[in-house]
């Protein structure tokens, strides 16, 4: 896969492709990560990305020249981070993994011209209803959840864990010293009875998401199992409230 991102500020993105899971991807081919400095694209003296907003107000805009030119040698599915996006989540990440090429537009100031998201722009994202100072974090945290969908990037059965990836959050998680100052692992954990394991997991991940995100619960259709489950954990929650 190649990701390209334009930005302003290209050196935020210096650590991203340098360290981690992401450096190691890149290095091994598993995808290209272009960042593009949007003021490359801008051929005044004092390459001048941005202007007063037409009709007045606060801030700046970006504008459209830069953008058209840049996207001109690019190709894939253009992405332009913005808070008026649909709201980023797993499942829009396992489709867009699927592309080849995707590019993403960091915005700023108060956003980019309009006529290069109605011209150019299939699909613009959001990760969450807060105000960002631009869109150089989202375009991070959107390429970092692509990338490790990758083939090879992770074990496949290391993100199929992750919370969200099957519509329930994730179960607890403990490692060595089976017991650190008087604090001990869930016996079952260390039972070696893998059975027992998955359905414990099973069912603290059920009750996670219950207890956090109600909402996903709704939305899932159960197994048989989980509903079983499910029903003991509201039996569980209703004697320690009494």
């Amino acid at each position: 896969m190649k990701i390209n991102i334009l930005t302003l500020f290209p050196k935020m993105f210096e650590g991203f492709v340098s360290e981690s899971i992401i450096s190691r991807a890149i290095k091994f081919g598993a995808v290209e990560v272009n960042i593009i400095d949007i003021r490359d694209y801008c051929f005044d003296k004092h390459k001048q990305a941005d202007d007063m907003p037409f009709g007045g107000g606060n801030g700046m805009v970006m504008k459209p020249e830069p953008l058209f030119l840049a996207l001109e040698n690019l190709s894939g599915k253009v992405i332009y981070t913005s808070p008026q996006g649909k709201t980023f989540n797993q499942e829009i990440a396992k489709e867009l993994a699927k592309e080849e090429e995707l590019t993403i537009i960091a915005g700023h100031y108060e956003g980019i011209d309009e006529r290069v998201v109605e011209n150019k722009v299939d699909m613009e994202l959001s990760i969450g209803d807060f105000v960002l100072t631009g869109g150089e974090l989202p375009a991070m945290v959107i390429s970092d959840t692509i990338i490790r969908l990758l083939p090879d990037v992770i074990k496949k059965d290391s993100y199929e864990n992750d919370s969200f990836y099957n519509g329930l959050l994730d179960y607890p998680h403990y490692t060595r010293p089976a017991e650190y100052k008087g604090l001990r692992v869930p016996d079952v954990l260390i039972s070696g009875n893998h059975k027992k394991i998955d359905e414990w997991r099973l069912k603290e991940s059920l009750k996670r998401t219950y207890l956090r995100r109600r909402d996903l619960i709704e939305k899932r259709e159960l197994t048989k199992l989980e509903k079983k489950l499910l029903d003991e954990i509201k039996e569980e929650i209703k004697k320690e409230e009494v």
